[in-house]
């Protein structure tokens, strides 16, 4: 985790935006940017906003889970399933990687001065209905 004194880049003694100091003390740092898996770039400004790709649960570089949310109730399938605990946890890792996308082309979080859009797809089974709480 970065310390108050650090970057997520790792440079020390760089000062770190009100935002980061803010998640710091929530427990959470921002980490590098995944790699792209395809043709697109994940932030993108354009005239005063900036755009995000859509974010993956990403930790370290790997993408921590695959398949459909499930309520539990449903028959028995091939496909995996997360719980909607994990994937409520897995929503807050995306959003993380989402600031991180962001400062990785405005280089200071404080420069944020609204967020205008937050658009979340969650993959779920037919039956559950808890999208919302994810």
């Amino acid at each position: 985790m970065s310390t108050p004194s650090e970057t997520t880049s790792g440079a020390v003694n760089a000062p770190v935006s009100a935002v980061e100091q803010r998640l710091a003390e929530l427990g959470l740092s921002l980490p590098e940017v995944a790699a792209p898996v395809a043709a697109y770039v994940p932030a993108v400004i354009t005239g005063s906003h900036v755009y995000t790709s859509g974010q993956l649960p990403f930790i370290n570089g790997k993408l921590e889970a695959t398949g459909k949310v499930s309520s539990g109730t449903e028959g028995t399938s091939d496909e995996p399933t997360v719980s909607p605990e994990d994937a409520k946890a897995y929503a807050a890792v995306c959003a993380i990687n989402a600031l991180a996308a962001i400062k990785s082309v405005i280089g200071d979080l404080d420069r944020i001065t609204r967020i205008v859009k937050v658009v979340g797809f969650v993959s779920s089974d037919p039956a559950f209905t808890g999208q919302p709480g994810v």
